[in-house]
C-alpha cells in the first residue's frame, strides 16, 4: 500500500482525544460574560471571587476606620459648640493674646524661612548622593521628629543655654539665645526643620534622574540643572513641605517653653491661660490656631493633590 493510499485513511481515524467540533458541547457565552461580570463588581460570584464591599472586604476596614475618624471630629466639633458660648472677638482683643499672636506670626515664617535655605539642599543630597554614613545622616534628620519636643528642647539648652559657651558669647554681643525670639526661632526650627527635608527628599526621589542627566549633556552644570529641573520638578513636594514646616512651628510647645518661654507665642499663652483661668480663656487664641491649621490642610491638598486611581 502506497503512501498516497494510506493517507485518506489515516484522516478518518476521529481524534478520541479531543473529539470533533460537533461533537464537542456548545460553549454558553454566557459563562463568560458571568464570570467577567463577577470579578469586575468584585462579588463572591460563581467562581469564588471575593466581593471587597461585603462584610468580607472594605465594610470590616471601613467601620474601624469610621472609629478613628470619629475621635478625631468629636474633639473638634465639641471644642467648637463650647466656643460658641464664649465672647471671642473680646478674648482676642487682649493685649497678651495679641503680642502672643504676633510673636508666633513673626518667628514661624522665620523658622521656615530657616529651613527651607539649609533644609532643601540637605533633602537633594540624600535623595541623589551615596556616601558612607548615609543611614546616620537620615536617621539624625529624623530625630527630632521621634524625641519629644521638651526633650529636645533639653538638648538645645544644652549647646545654647546662657551658661554655654555658645549661650554666653551671643548673649555678651546682646543676642541671647534663651528667652529670646531668637531662642523661639531655634526652638522652632530644631522641631520643625524635619518636616521640610522629609517632604522635600520625597520630592526629589520622585524626579527621574534622566532628566538630569539629559540637562548635564547639553552642557548646563549641576547647580544650574538644579535651579531648572530638580526644583521645578520637585516644586510641589517641597512647598507642602514648607507650609506643614510653617504650621508645626507656629504650633511647637515643648521645646520652646524650655528654650524662651518668653516672649511668649500662642501656644505658650494658652497654657498660662488655661492654668489660670481654665478652658474658656483659652478658646480664643485656640480657635486662631485652629483656623490656621484649617488653612494649612486645605493648602496641603491645593499643593499636592489628591491621589487618583488609575
Amino acid at each position: 500500500m502506497t503512501a498516497s493510499s494510506r493517507e485518506p485513511e489515516r484522516a478518518s481515524v476521529p481524534d478520541r482525544g479531543r473529539g470533533s467540533a460537533s461533537d464537542r458541547e456548545p460553549e454558553d457565552p454566557s459563562n463568560d460574560d458571568g464570570e467577567r461580570r463577577a470579578v469586575s463588581s468584585g462579588g463572591h460570584g460563581w467562581f469564588g471571587v471575593r466581593r471587597p464591599w461585603t462584610a468580607g472586604g472594605l465594610a470590616v476596614p471601613a467601620l474601624l476606620g469610621t472609629v478613628l475618624l470619629a475621635y478625631f471630629v468629636v474633639p473638634f466639633a465639641a471644642f467648637l459648640f463650647r466656643s460658641r458660648r464664649v465672647d471671642v472677638v473680646a478674648g482676642l482683643a487682649d493685649p497678651a493674646v495679641r503680642d502672643a499672636i504676633a510673636t508666633s506670626l513673626l518667628t514661624a515664617p522665620v523658622s521656615t524661612a530657616v529651613a527651607t535655605v539649609f533644609g532643601v539642599p540637605l533633602a537633594y543630597v540624600l535623595s541623589r548622593a551615596s556616601f558612607r554614613g548615609k543611614r546616620l545622616v537620615e536617621a539624625l534628620v529624623l530625630l527630632p521628629l521621634v524625641v519629644p519636643p521638651i526633650v529636645g528642647g533639653v538638648m538645645l539648652l544644652t549647646v545654647v543655654g546662657r551658661y554655654t559657651p555658645i549661650g554666653a558669647a551671643a548673649a555678651a554681643v546682646g543676642l541671647p539665645l534663651t528667652g529670646s525670639v531668637a531662642g523661639v526661632v531655634l526652638a522652632q526650627t530644631f522641631v520643625a526643620a524635619p518636616f521640610l527635608v522629609v517632604t522635600a527628599r520625597a520630592g526629589f526621589d520622585g524626579v527621574d534622574p534622566r532628566l538630569e542627566e539629559a540637562s548635564r549633556t547639553m552642557g548646563y552644570g549641576r547647580l544650574r540643572t538644579i535651579r531648572l529641573v530638580s526644583l521645578p520638578l520637585a516644586r510641589n513636594a517641597i512647598a507642602a513641605g514648607i507650609v506643614l514646616t510653617f504650621v508645626r512651628a507656629i504650633g511647637e510647645f515643648g521645646a520652646t517653653m524650655m528654650v524662651a518661654y518668653t516672649p511668649r507665642t500662642m501656644p505658650t499663652r494658652i497654657r498660662v491661660a488655661f492654668i489660670a483661668r481654665g478652658i474658656d480663656a483659652i478658646v480664643p487664641i485656640a480657635l486662631a490656631l485652629l483656623a490656621i491649621a484649617v488653612i494649612v490642610v486645605v493648602a496641603v491638598q491645593l499643593l499636592v493633590g489628591t491621589p487618583r486611581r488609575s
